[in-house]
């Protein structure tokens, strides 16, 4: 079964289940900064690729919940591509610092 690679917002999601299993669709997507459909789909996405396990709780009786549980194959794929991710990150920051530079340059000359 070959899928495609991890999308951004599905390593933000491992990220963010690593420490946060029992966080509500809802406030995952809050989280990342995505729709709750996108986040229903991203959820769907990492358990077809092996990488999540996603277990019902029962916290009230009146109220079902779920626990999203990071599986090794999950841990493993999120710190494989921390490196790649940091990297690409630390390349946009430097990019956001050079336009800002040049933005200030560009008020600095007006005055």
């Amino acid at each position: 079964m070959l899928t495609e690679p991890i999308s951004e917002k599905q390593f933000q999601l491992l990220r963010v289940l690593e420490t946060n299993v029992r966080f509500s669709q809802r406030q995952l997507a809050k989280s990342i900064g995505v729709s709750l459909g996108s986040i229903n789909y991203c959820l769907g996405a990492l358990v077809y690729k092996g990488f999540l396990k996603i277990d019902s709780f029962m916290s009230n009786p009146e109220k079902p919940g779920y626990v999203y549980l990071l599986i090794p194959k999950g841990v493993h794929e999120k710190s494989k591509l921390t490196v790649p991710f940091l990297e690409r990150k630390q390349k946009e920051h430097v990019k956001l610092q050079n336009e800002i530079k040049m933005l200030q340059d560009d008020l600095d000359g007006d005055k």
